[in-house]
Parts: structure tokens; sequence; C-alpha cells
């Protein structure tokens, strides 16, 4: 970024009020802020003379007080399985991933929230790393946009799905993290019905969500239903205990009649006994929820092991005996260091 773009601020940080205030104050008509906003946030502009229904006049103006902050793709790789993975530049330098999940009929968008993590769960590459800041709603947002142009150009169709797996905890960059879903859902004209948050559990701000009435997902990285054990490998829940957690997601699905769903790991020899099935189980009957087992993925930081297939099949069987929706995902780009719980293991530094 140049010194003199430095001093200006972006664009995309002023609502469509700002914007009209703006052209008021320099006597132009009111309208033109909705011709920038509908640029800004349906077309993805990263240039004002894109702008080409704006006189030059116009578009000099905005350029003497404005900037647009876009991000670049710096890195892109594909996987054996056609996952691709993307090194996002952001203006200041910093980099964050997102990740382009394929299927035969869906492309799905994974999206990061923040640079860095706020919180310390030991099995996630992402957690060692130092958080260095949230990201702002545009950058949350041309994420998306930058994944919709690859699933187009690589397999024809737009984005069906977005979830908020990436990089950061979401509800710890709240205010952002709506914002942008509002602009996502108004760019690409997607339901809110096809975005997913998911929080470690962070039960004040599962609560404030809630009051929100929002029309998205919500998915919790749970692991284990027991206090002990999620103490152990998610240290930050020692301040959020599990039926504080668990009163919050009641809340929730008062509040919004959809269910919630538990995002789970097995490791062997962590959470892999009866002990663990059943309170998984007793857990997801107090809480309206189903289930998504995640195939474990070796990271270069911990001593975590996948557990047995047998121990897998077990919790699904259990949980399909209480009634309790479950489904058992199979990771994607794992050989691209893509799949969940691996962003950022390689292509940013450790804190020292």
């Amino acid at each position: 970024m140049s010194a003199e773009n430095a001093t200006k601020r972006d664009i995309r940080a002023l609502d469509l009020r700002a914007l009209q205030a703006f052209f008021s104050e320099h006597n132009q008509q009111a309208f033109r802020a909705d011709q920038v906003y509908q640029w800004l946030w349906q077309k993805g502009a990263h240039h004002f003379d894109e702008m080409t229904n704006l006189s030059k006049t116009t578009r000099a103006l905005l350029d003497a007080h404005f900037v647009i902050n876009h991000i670049a793709v710096d890195r892109q790789q594909r996987s054996s399985d056609q996952t691709i993975k993307n090194a996002i530049r952001l203006h200041d330098g910093l980099t964050v991933e997102s990740v382009l999940i394929p299927t035969d009929t869906r492309s799905t968008a994974c999206v990061s929230s923040q640079v860095g993590c706020s919180l310390d769960c030991t099995f996630c590459a992402t957690s060692q790393l130092k958080r260095m800041r949230n990201l702002n709603p545009d950058e949350i947002y041309d994420q998306v946009m930058a994944l919709d142009r690859q699933s187009q150009l690589y397999f024809g169709r737009p984005l069906s799905n977005i979830v908020f797996m990436g990089m950061g905890e979401p509800l710890m960059n709240y205010k952002n993290v709506i914002a942008a879903v509002e602009r996502i859902t108004e760019g690409l004209g997607l339901s809110p019905k096809r975005i997913t948050i998911s929080t470690s559990g962070v039960p004040k701000m599962i609560q404030k969500l809630a009051d929100e009435n929002p029309r998205f997902q919500l998915a919790v990285s749970l692991h284990s239903a027991r206090e002990k054990v999620r103490n152990q490998i998610m240290p930050f829940s020692t301040s959020f205990d599990l039926e504080t957690l668990q009163k919050s997601l009641q809340y929730w699905y008062q509040q919004t009649r959809s269910k919630i769903t538990f995002e789970y790991l097995i490791w062997k020899g962590i959470n892999d006994t009866q002990e663990d099935i059943d309170a998984l189980v007793a857990y997801c009957k107090r809480v309206p929820s189903k289930v998504n087992i995640i195939e474990y993925n070796p990271t270069d930081f911990g001593n975590f092991e996948a557990a047995d297939h047998k121990v897998i099949e077990a919790y699904k069987k259990a949980l399909e005996r209480a009634r309790i929706t479950v489904t058992v995902r199979r990771s994607r780009g794992k050989d691209i260091d893509a799949a969940c719980g691996q962003l950022a293991n390689k292509l940013i530094p450790l804190e020292s």
C-alpha cells in the first residue's frame, strides 16, 4: 500500500447512510451512494475505475478520499480430491487461509474470521498462532467472493454453502462477522440458512447471537461432553463449563427453533471410551442437536491420534439408538493441509 493510500479511509467501512452523507457534503446526488454501494457489495469492485456508471469526476472524488483495501490470493493449492486452499494476503501484509470444498453437486466455502485465533484448543494448528487481529467485514466478504469465482471457474457453479470454520473464533469477532454475513447474503443472494457459524462455545456470545434472531445455522466444536476431558483439550473451556454452554444452546434453540450441530473429533486414549459415548448421548438429549463426527487430521503439534474405526462406529450406533442424527464426515484436502484443524499449519510462522 502506498503512503498516500495509507492515510485514506477504506470506503467499505462506511454504511449506506454514511455514503449518502458523503455525497451530500460534496454536492452530489444521493442516489450515487446506492450505485457505489452496489458496486462494492454486489459486484465486488476492487477499484473505483470499475464503477463505470459513475462519471470520471465522481470516481476521482472517491479516489481522492477513499481506498478499497481488497485481499489478494497469494498462493493457491489444489488437493487430489479437488479441494482448493488459498493463502490470502491482507492489505497490511498479514495472511489468512480459506478453502473451497467441492462435491459432485455443491461447493462449500470455508472462511477465516481472525488472523490467528483467540482460543487455545490443543489439537488445532491455528490455535498455535498468535491472534494478530480480527478480520474486517470486507475481508471476510472478499474471501467468499474469491471462492465463488473459483467455484464458477473450476466447477461451473456458484457457492452453495459457507462455513465459518477457518482461522479464528467467529464469536470473538462478533460485530464484524455479523456484518460480513449481511454483506455476503446481499452480494451473492445466498440464503442465510446456507451459512454456518462454527464456535468453540462462548455462552455469552451465543445468547447474544440468539437475540439477533439470526437465520443462519450454528455449529459448536464440542469434542467431549465430560468436563475434565474438554478442559484438557480446550483449556479456555475452564471459563465456560458444559452446563453454562448447555443453557446458552437451549436458549439459542428457544429463540431460533434451529438445532445445533455438534462438531466432534475422536482421539485414541482421550475420548474413546464408553463413558465418553454415554456422556455425549446424554448431552445431546438435553440440547436439540445433531452430531457431525469429523475425521481427525494430524498436525505438527500435540500427541493426538485418531481413534479406531470401531470406536467411531460405537459412537454412531449409540447416537442413532437415541434417535440423534449423526453424520461421519471424511476430511477433504488433507494432502495440502486444508482439512479441519490444519489451517495455517505451514504458511504462517508460529509465535516465538
